[in-house]
């Protein structure tokens, strides 16, 4: 019943910014975390970042630490990656997730979304 859906990806050169989000529906939230994964062609998913719904407390893969900020709205049920100093190898399938902790472990979240392309060029 769980449903997610992202949006706000695009083309940017290197160094732009973009911000996704991740609207939440169909289900509760609370005590609960979502978060972010990336794919780029002929590799496995990478974790990015996620953040608890309820308190905010938030992880960040070493490789976007300092660039990319999770956040997130509660009202709204939505959750945002801001995506500065974007590089080439940002290039990516962003997909949602939702789960029943803050991981950086994929086995951990039980709802995707349908991803949003991300495209850095140089």
């Amino acid at each position: 019943q769980v449903q997610l859906a992202e949006s706000g990806g695009g083309l940017v050169q290197a160094g732009g910014s973009l911000r996704l989000s991740c609207v939440f529906s169909g289900g509760a939230v609370d005590n609960h975390a979502m978060g972010w994964f990336r794919q780029a062609p002929g590799k496995d998913r990478e974790f990015v970042a996620a953040i608890t719904v309820s308190v905010g407390l938030t992880l960040h893969a070493d490789a976007v630490k300092g660039r990319f900020t999770i956040s997130r709205d509660k009202a709204k049920k939505t959750i945002y990656l801001q995506m500065d100093s974007l590089k080439p190898e940002d290039t990516a399938v962003y997909y949602c997730v939702s789960g029943a902790r803050r991981s950086y472990l994929e086995s951990e979240y039980d709802d995707w979304g349908q991803g949003t392309q991300v495209t850095v060029s140089s």
